[in-house]
């Protein structure tokens, strides 16, 4: 079944909780931003980052992993040579959707 954009969006967007891979405590880089628009719309969400504590006001986890649920959806802000380790993880998590920002496919 072929799927429009606006219907892949939807349905990322309909699910709950999200995790931002890559995300940072750096509030002029992506991976805060993102962070900050999940927050600024009361969603669920969840900072991965393996060197911070704490992004935000959130815990931050190291992996996928490490979260205490699997994530509806991730949006992934990193090089793509982890991006497809995310992928990866993601996948045996059973996380059924990923926004890739650009730059971070590979």
């Amino acid at each position: 079944m072929i799927m429009d954009d606006s219907k892949r969006i939807e349905m990322f967007l309909d699910g709950s909780p999200f995790a931002v891979v890559g995300a940072s405590t750096d509030r002029a880089k992506y991976g805060n931003k993102v962070l900050r628009v999940y927050q600024q719309n009361s969603r669920e969400v969840y900072p991965v980052n393996p060197r911070a504590q704490e992004i935000e006001g959130l815990k931050a986890y190291a992996d996928l992993a490490s979260l205490p649920v699997v994530p509806h959806g991730i949006s992934i802000i990193t090089p793509p040579a982890v991006t497809e380790q995310v992928i990866e993880e993601a996948g045996e998590l059973g996380v059924t959707h990923a926004w890739m920002q650009p730059g971070a496919e590979s």
